[in-house]
């Protein structure tokens, strides 16, 4: 189990990223957001942008994401479909085509507890549009990740993880019923687990990884599959034991603040040395017990080595690529 404990980071829980990058200059640096052009993921490339970074963010809908992101400075845009393992090697090769070192790599976007859908591999949505799809992403631009000397990749999980642990015998439910809130969970669990693994592979190459609850954030469109009384701390309420013990309530944050532990992550001096860890909040989260009833805190199974271990391998199973971290 991980040891790390919060460093003090001086943020409240509220800080935004416009303040946890403070003036700080990346002029120099080049950075890839997933999901970047919508809710925190936008948030974050203005606020890279805005420092000086160079910001590539993949669209699914080039129209859309020029839309979205139409008079930013140091924004480029390219086409991947996350679902799409094809794109997510035309994007990665177009990227490394420009022999750039690879600074920032930001696995932000997501979907969360829609219906049933797979894609053409046959793979649950979530599990592939989260986890594997990223995995295969940071596979292919590993190279430019080593030549940065001193990268770091930031998976944006969920305290959705308590959820629950991964099903590593039926993770695509096929022999289950399937329910959108264990799917959600087993994926935003996988991030936490990714990051975690890809640190420890990484770290001998000076690429550090972390993964980050931003919050609760009510006005973006990931919950767009969901109803209004589906989404927010009610759906939250149950522990993985299924005790439906009350736990504190936990207060919704905006965009801005939900941005805030990303940008941190991937910027932050007060992280130099440091990987594998789960953050909130601004700072490193306390890995709790599975029956905490604690509104904060990483649940044991979403930071347990060999379950990364274990993804790591199912995940260059699942995706046919092996993940060259050498």
């Amino acid at each position: 189990m991980l040891l790390k404990k919060p460093v003090g980071s001086g943020f409240d829980p509220y800080a935004t990223a416009s303040e946890v990058i403070g003036d700080m200059d990346l002029a120099g640096k080049t950075a890839i957001v997933t999901g970047g052009y919508s809710g925190i993921g936008l948030e974050t490339t203005k606020v890279l942008a805005k420092a000086g970074a160079t910001v590539v963010v993949p669209v699914r809908s080039l129209e859309k994401g020029e839309e979205a992101l139409k008079g930013l400075p140091n924004v480029e845009i390219d086409t991947m479909d996350l679902l799409d393992p094809a794109s997510i090697d035309t994007f990665a090769e177009n990227f490394l085509s420009s022999k750039r070192p690879l600074d920032i790599l930001i696995n932000s976007a997501g979907i969360m507890a829609p219906p049933l859908r797979r894609d053409q591999r046959g793979y649950e949505s979530q599990f592939a549009t989260n986890h594997l799809g990223h995995f295969q992403l940071t596979a292919r631009l590993w190279p430019a990740l080593k030549q940065a000397d001193g990268a770091r990749v930031v998976a944006v999980s969920s305290r959705g993880h308590r959820l629950g642990n991964i099903d590593f015998e039926d993770p695509h439910f096929e022999h289950h019923a399937y329910d959108k809130w264990k799917a959600y969970a087993q994926s935003k669990t996988a991030n936490s687990l990714f990051a975690l693994e890809l640190d420890e592979r990484g770290k001998s190459h000076h690429v550090r990884a972390f993964s980050v609850h931003p919050g609760l954030i009510p006005t973006t469109d990931l919950g767009r599959d969901l109803t209004k009384e589906e989404f927010g701390p009610k759906q939250m309420k149950n522990s993985k034991n299924g005790s439906g013990s009350k736990e504190e309530t936990p207060q919704f944050h905006t965009i801005e603040q939900g941005a805030a532990t990303v940008v941190w992550c991937a910027v932050s001096p007060q992280l130099d040395g440091l990987g594998g860890v789960y953050c909130e909040n601004v700072d490193i989260a306390e890995v709790v017990p599975e029956d905490s009833e604690k509104a904060t805190g990483v649940r044991p199974w979403a930071v347990d080595p060999e379950a990364a271990k274990r993804l790591w391998k199912l995940s260059e199973e699942n995706i046919g690529v092996p993940f060259p971290v050498s």
